[in-house]
């Protein structure tokens, strides 16, 4: 089965309408880097998505660098500063979709966003 994680900073306390629109934003942008016939298989089997934590920025660059070791699409979201954080901000980052024992090596420890 295949599945996308997204993982979205807690530290900036976003609004939860900001959290969403961040979580929307990597996760239509991360398909652009995945292979077309694992889209199609990942939307027949619903479009599995895991929404968890990252800590800060740090944590989210460090996913960001083990998806690249691992050859794991991602897509990291820099915010625009529009409204509610400053330009250039790094809120999310949407790792697949990928095969979930893949992305469970690299998202397996982080808890649910709540």
């Amino acid at each position: 089965m295949y599945k996308q994680v997204i993982a979205i900073r807690t530290d900036l306390e976003m609004s939860p309408g900001k959290m969403a629109a961040q979580c929307a934003h990597a996760s239509v942008s991360s398909l652009d880097g995945v292979n077309k016939k694992i889209i199609v298989s990942w939307k027949k089997e619903g479009q599995k998505k895991v929404v968890v934590q990252a800590r800060n920025e740090k944590e989210l660059f460090e996913l960001k660098a083990r998806c690249s070791k691992l050859k794991i699409p991602c897509s990291l979201v820099i915010d625009a500063g529009l409204t509610e954080l400053i330009p250039g901000t790094a809120t999310a980052l949407a790792i697949g979709p990928e095969k979930e024992e893949k992305i469970n090596k690299i998202t397996g420890s982080l808890p649910l966003l709540k």
